[in-house]
């Protein structure tokens, strides 16, 4: 049993690293589709849908890395008044995590839901490179569905442990018993 968990763990904390790396590579594409766009411009040969492109890399960016972001602790977070609850503070921290984990659930539900009807009507973008929306839109539905994953694995882990997954979080160390 004791395995088992681990394993799920190494997978979880897995996904969240993957989805950053991704997250990392969208950034990194984002740096060249906005330089291609400005050797273009100093060489006359305008690069279309650069910009567009940039943006759907942004949002992807985003999403992708808010799993991992939120179990390095950088998120923000409601610390002040978790820190105010005193021996309540588990309490809160379940109560955020139920509100977070509802949210995220959907969240990516509803991008989920948006990736299959653009898909389904054909959707494109409305700039000069006509990209399907789906492809778009997908990482962002990924991402999400990851934040959704983590929130939940957060909540189950600190229901379980009296922990969560978030480190470098000075609360795990002053749990209430």
């Amino acid at each position: 049993m004791r395995q088992a968990g681990r394993l799920i763990r190494r997978l979880l904390d897995g996904l969240y690293d993957g989805a950053a790396l991704l997250a990392a590579l969208c950034l990194i594409l984002i740096l060249l589709a906005i330089t291609a766009q400005i050797a273009g411009r100093w060489f006359g040969a305008p690069v279309h849908g650069a910009a567009e492109y940039a943006g759907y890399l942004m949002a992807a960016a985003s999403f992708l890395a808010f799993a991992h972001t939120l179990n390095r602790d950088a998120h923000i977070r409601v610390g002040l008044l978790l820190n105010f609850l005193g021996e309540r503070r588990f309490w809160g921290e379940v109560w955020c995590l139920l509100v977070a984990s509802a949210a995220g659930t959907y969240l990516g539900w509803y991008a989920i839901k948006t990736v299959y009807w653009s898909w389904l009507l054909g959707d494109v973008s409305q700039g000069q490179d006509a990209t399907p929306l789906w492809i778009a839109q997908t990482p962002v539905a990924v991402g999400a569905v990851i934040l959704a994953i983590c929130f939940l694995d957060n909540l189950v882990t600190l229901l379980l442990t009296g922990r969560n997954n978030v480190r470098g979080n000075a609360s795990n160390a002053s749990r209430a018993e």
